[in-house]
């Protein structure tokens, strides 16, 4: 059991217990032992709870593991909303919410590391939580599309479809299984190829040589 000097660290024993304090203390335990560690137990101990206080409102590791895995998943999100949102011309809000997407993975794999390798476990199970978070992005590809298809810079082709294709067509420069390749001295040249092969089925009457 911590003590009580490391349960007020880690914002415990005085507080209601709620689920955002759960998946907060979770991820401490992920970051420090481990996916593995990730249970219900584990977390009610370094909380300073018991753990029936954390079934409460935790009702299974699955559901825990599934709350890790959507909380890193929706920091993510907010920088490529405002992109999509933003008043630019398509052209160039599409190239930057990709260009934010590679960021905000790569940020993300360099300044936690352990909770990035941990977050890459839990998300091979936590499937219907990770395919929430890529058709949220799709859609915002698409979003975009559409404005470009409205305003002359696009052709006229299935938006979401098109947004999905690009999303996995650029999977190297930002899902993490493909992490180990970031810091290859070519990934960067080799993006502005894809990218600009990518775009130019996108872009009407535009010369791709």
């Amino acid at each position: 059991m911590p003590s009580a000097d490391a349960r007020r660290r880690m914002g415990t024993a005085e507080e209601p217990l709620t689920r955002d304090r759960i998946v907060i203390a979770a991820e401490q335990v992920i970051r420090r032992f481990g996916p593995a560690k990730a249970t219900v137990v584990d977390v009610a101990r370094a909380l300073g709870v018991s753990h029936a206080a954390v079934y409460r409102h935790v009702a299974t590791k699955a559901e825990l593991r599934d709350l890790v895995v959507g909380r890193w998943a929706e920091a993510t999100m907010p920088p490529l909303r405002a992109i999509a949102a933003s008043p630019d011309p398509p052209p160039v809000r599409l190239r930057a919410l990709f260009n934010a997407l590679i960021a905000v993975k790569r940020h993300r794999a360099t300044d936690d590391p352990e909770l990035f390798a941990a977050y890459r476990a839990l998300a091979a199970d936590a499937t219907s939580v990770a395919a929430a978070h890529v058709d949220e992005i799709i859609e915002l590809a698409a979003r975009v599309i559409r404005d470009g298809m409205a305003d002359g810079s696009f052709r006229h082709v299935d938006p979401s479809a098109a947004g999905r294709a690009l999303l996995f067509a650029t999977s190297r420069f930002h899902h993490p299984a493909h992490a180990a390749e970031w810091g290859d001295a070519g990934i960067d040249a080799a993006y502005e190829d894809v990218w600009g092969l990518l775009t130019c089925g996108l872009r009407s009457h535009v010369s791709c040589e």
